[in-house]
């Protein structure tokens, strides 16, 4: 199989380095079905001096192929990857994803048991994330029970056959805010009679910075950004799946109502114990308190979106 990894990034120079770096050192068994493999870099418009890195760089990078469009999303440029991407197997990765050096050949051998096991090639291989924020040596991070997803196609570290993203309409450009537009590929994709098959094995460690309070205001418009690109997602595939997964239910509505008192609890409110956790050396313990807030954010979000849609409707 000839491999195409493809890698949208929007000013993610510093740990976009450690990716490329991580897939330039893959180890591929001697037997391996991977005949080639290229890493398909789209860069969506950066302004941090990512392309001049890259030319500067390039005989640091044989595998990188890399293309360039104005800020246009991750849909678009995941779209841009596909199109441009010349292998018969596209894996989708994040620009602040490092990987381990066996990541390639454990999906290619997932792939290859996927074949013998289904007799055919409808299905793709969905890899492990663990979330860290150790730049300096990320893939240190041990999983936690916060990196659990039970997405059915998600773009952090998947493998599927290039023919059926082309069947199955590629990437929905009209998802130009933030979230779910790779889920909403997946319902397509499932509606094709793909299954998904787990990768253990290929583990990406999924890169942040440490959680601090002025990534609040961000993290709030990402989650108001969710909701309404929740209830477009919704538009498209009106089914209770979808309203469990954006939550836009009375349950989801009533468990963030409850959690955070009606927003009593909120990031004004809990600055305070947020901040004491930040300096005790938790930061990532203050980040899962604050989703009680940015939670009832999304939901409060989802719902001004539909009531919106139902008015122009």
């Amino acid at each position: 199989m000839f491999i195409s990894v493809v890698i949208p990034t929007y000013d993610r120079q510093p740990i976009l380095e450690k990716c490329l770096r991580a897939l330039e050192a893959q180890q591929l068994s001697a037997s391996t079905v991977i005949n080639e493999y290229e890493i398909v870099l789209v860069d969506d418009g950066s302004t941090d001096g990512t392309l001049d890195w890259l030319a500067t760089h390039k005989e640091e990078f044989p595998h990188v192929r890399w293309f360039e469009q104005d800020h246009a999303g991750p849909a678009a440029a995941r779209n841009l990857g596909v199109e441009k991407a010349r292998g018969d197997i596209i894996i989708f990765i994040d620009s602040d994803l490092v990987v381990l050096d066996n990541f390639l050949q454990a999906h290619a051998d997932a792939l290859l048991q996927g074949q013998e096991k289904l007799g055919s090639d409808r299905f793709f291989t969905y890899g492990a994330v663990i979330n860290t924020c150790n730049f300096d040596n990320p893939t240190a991070e041990p999983y936690k029970i916060t990196d659990f997803s039970a997405a059915f196609f998600a773009t952090g570290n998947v493998a599927i056959p290039k023919h059926w993203l082309e069947q199955a309409g590629l990437f929905d450009t009209g998802f130009q805010l933030y979230g779910w537009e790779d889920l909403e590929l997946g319902v397509r994709l499932k509606n094709l009679g793909l299954q998904l098959i787990k990768c253990p094995a290929a583990v990406g460690y999924h890169w942040h910075p440490p959680f601090n309070l002025e990534q609040v205001p961000n993290l709030i418009e990402k989650e108001i950004q969710r909701g309404r690109m929740g209830v477009l997602f919704y538009k498209k595939h009106p089914t209770w799946e979808v309203r469990m997964m954006i939550q836009m239910t009375w349950l989801h509505r009533l468990l963030w109502g409850i959690l955070s008192l009606n927003g009593a609890l909120n990031e004004n409110t809990m600055a305070p114990l947020l901040q004491w956790l930040i300096k005790s050396g938790k930061p990532q313990l203050a980040l899962e308190i604050a989703r009680i807030f940015l939670n009832w954010y999304n939901v409060k979000g989802v719902y001004q979106a539909y009531s919106q849609m139902q008015k122009v409707s």
